[in-house]
């Protein structure tokens, strides 16, 4: 058996695929209170969902 190597680069364990369903539900569903929203804040709720999405994703690989 061989010791962990501090900084190994190692992926973190992928999450279950339920879990990461959740996740982009959450995003997804944040997207519904963006027409009831003045436009100049859109382009900041897509980013927080964009970002959302892509830790999800990124955890569920």
């Amino acid at each position: 058996m061989t010791a962990p190597v501090p900084g190994d680069p190692r992926p973190p364990a992928a999450r279950p695929l339920e879990a990461v369903r959740a996740d982009v539900e959450a995003a997804l569903t944040a997207l519904d209170a963006v027409a009831d929203r003045p436009a100049a804040e859109h382009v900041a709720a897509f980013e927080r969902v964009h970002t959302a999405l892509g830790a999800a994703l990124t955890a569920g690989s």
